[in-house]
Order: structure tokens, then sequence, then C-alpha cells
């Protein structure tokens, strides 16, 4: 779906936030920028969770939604260009004096007028808002549409399926009954709706399934399996823990709320039980084979410097260059060699891991037409 669809198919409350947030990533609706969830991100000396980035994403690359949605076409906001300059100074907050002023049009009363108005069309708005969610409601019953789950994602009006075409598809498409087997999974999007709807109810609710145990259901309804799981995740019909390993029906909130609070839990013990490994890695860019040599004592805060490429701020100004000129798609992070730490006694890492860096450095060579290192002047 680009980013036009997941931006008009978004929730009022989403718009407002400028992203929505997936199974794995947040999205930006305004750029299609994805932010992976899990991951701690610098900015400017400190750390942020995925959320609060993907808020300094829009931030930065947008200033904001509203800057965003002030400047959208008028065929699309609904509003001449005068009403759009009015809207952009009452959200920064002038007065109608000020905004008077500005403008040199009228007096204060003037632009007080212009405030009623937009409320005046605003009132408007919210009456054919719900005009239209009525007609929806009445084709809805008169059509006898299937719905889909309250939760479900990428569904809209294209989607909708009467009662009738629900019946003659599934006769078609499971010749054995709803209990047997599917005989194609390569049906118009609206149809896979209604298949799913039915293979859903294999599941039981207030039980918890492993991947493994989901996998062993769908492989009675279809040989491939994994793209029916995907696609009930998609939906909204069944829900999981972040990492795969817990299953359950969505309609079950309490398992949700129960799980997330065990996984939490998981997490922790296993940051606290994980070991950090320093180390030295490559960044090489793919086009010309240029590579760039550095070191860590937390390999773990790679994704960092990628995200620092990205927003422009490396530190290597001659990578920044390219990474610019070539796209992060050029790029690849490789790791070298893992600094191995004794057991017992004292150790300095961090004199280790220079030397290990210099052993690469000097192996390598990545200076001039080789790389993005800086060669370090030759003491006399």
């Amino acid at each position: 779906m680009d980013v036009s669809e997941l931006f008009w198919n978004a929730s009022i409350d989403d718009l407002k936030c400028g992203f929505i947030q997936e199974e794995d990533y947040y999205i930006c609706l305004i750029c299609g920028k994805k932010i992976e969830r899990g991951i701690i991100y610098p900015e400017e000396g400190l750390f942020y969770e995925a959320g609060r980035y993907m808020r300094i994403h829009i931030e930065k690359a947008h200033q904001s939604v509203f800057e965003h949605l002030n400047s959208l076409d008028k065929k699309l906001t609904g509003l001449t260009d005068h009403q759009n300059r009015l809207i952009r100074l009452f959200y920064q907050g002038k007065s109608d004096r000020e905004i008077q002023k500005e403008l040199g049009i009228g007096s204060a009363s003037t632009i007080r007028n212009h405030r009623f108005s937009l409320k005046e069309k605003e009132r408007q708005s919210k009456v054919y808002l719900v005009m239209m969610e009525l007609l929806k409601e009445k084709s809805k019953h008169e059509s006898t549409y299937i719905d889909p789950p309250e939760m479900a994602k990428m569904v809209d009006d294209r989607y909708k399926v009467t009662q009738k075409e629900s019946d003659k598809l599934l006769k078609t498409l499971f010749p054995e009954g709803t209990d047997g087997s599917l005989k194609t999974f390569s049906i118009k999007e609206k149809h896979k709706l209604v298949v799913l709807q039915e293979i859903v109810k294999r599941f039981q609710d207030q039980q918890i399934y492993t991947e493994k145990e989901i996998n062993q259901i769908l492989k009675f309804v279809y040989h491939d399996f994994a793209t029916l799981r995907r696609y009930l995740i998609e939906y909204g019909f069944l829900d999981r823990t972040p990492d795969g390993s817990q299953y359950w029906l969505r309609t079950n909130p309490l398992n949700k709320e129960a799980i997330t609070m065990d996984r939490k839990e998981e997490l922790k013990r296993q940051y606290k039980e994980t070991k950090i490994e320093a180390g030295v890695y490559q960044i090489r860019n793919t086009k010309n084979e240029k590579i760039f040599i550095e070191s860590t004592l937390n390999l773990k805060t790679i994704n960092g410097k990628r995200f620092t490429l990205e927003t422009g701020t490396y530190q290597n100004k001659q990578l920044q260059i390219e990474w610019n000129e070539f796209g992060a798609e050029a790029f690849v992070f490789e790791i070298l060699e893992i600094l191995e730490t004794p057991e017992e006694g004292y150790f300095d890492a961090k004199d280790a891991l220079k030397k290990l860096k210099e052993k690469w450095l000097d192996k390598l060579q990545p200076y001039g037409e080789r790389g993005y290192n800086l060669k370090k002047p030759a003491k006399n």
C-alpha cells in the first residue's frame, strides 16, 4: 500500500499523530518512512524509543502534521487560499488584531467573523461525517455486508461483500466444506477477507498458540500456511507478541494484556543476561567498494550509526556525502571481528579495542580511493 492509501485510510487520531503503528514498524503517513520498533535511536546526544523518534522525524522532516495538511491542495481540504492562510495564523496563536495587521484587511472584527465562519464549517463537516456514517450503516444492513473485524487493517469500502456473494465464494473455494482444505488463495483482496473470516473460526478464544501450533492448523487449510498466517495478522484476526512466540485471537484483549506483561518481564530478563560485545565493523559502499572502519564497545549500537547517516549528521563528511549521493540501499554494515575478553583478571577493553581497530586499518587500508577513513599523520 503506497503512502497516499495509508494516509487516506488512516483514522482521524492517526492522522493527528502523523503516523501509524504496524506490526514491526511505525510508518510516517506523510512520506512513508519506517521506524523499526524495539530499537533505541540517537538524536543530538539523546536516545529515544521508536515512537518518540517518529515524532521527532515528523518535526524535522515535515515541521508538523498541521503544516502538511495546510499545504494540501484546496481540492482536498475544501478551503480557499484565504481560509488556509487564516487557519495557519490561528494555529500560530496570533490574536485577531495581529492577524488583521499582517493581512491588511478590514478590522479585528473582520477576523472574528472569519473565525466564526470556520467554526461553522467545522460544524458542517461533523454533520456531513455523521450523515455519511449513517448512510454506510443503512447500505450495510440493506445489502447484508460481511463486517470486517473492528481492529482489521487495510480495509475500506472496496472490500464489501454481501452474504450471498460470500456463501457462493466459500462453496467454490472450499469444495469439501468450510472445514476442509482451501482450493486457492490467489483471489481478489475482498474475497481473501471472506476466506480469512472463515479460517479464523478454527481457532479458540481464550487460548494462546505457539507459531508451530498456528502453522499446524493452517497446514490443513492451505499449503502456503505462512501467507495465511501473515494475512490473518495484517487484517487483525490474530495478534501476537513482538517476537512471534505467542499468538491469540484479537477479539480477546485480556490475553494480550497478560501476555504483554509477561513478555516485558521476559525482555527485561533477557536484557540483563545478554552479553554486550565490543568489536570492529565496516560500512561498505557496494557501488564503489570503498569502506569505513570503526569500532564500538557495544556492537548493538550499529543501528544508531545508520540512523545518524540517514539524518545527515554523521561525523565523517566524505562518507556522509556519498551516503547522500548513492542512497542508503548502497551501503552495508559488516562486523569484521568481535573483541575476545578474558573471563578473569583485569582487562582494558578500550585499549584492546583500539589495537584491534588499528589491526584492521593496517590490513584493509581504507584511505583515499579505497575508503573513508582519514590517515593520521606520522609522529616525528
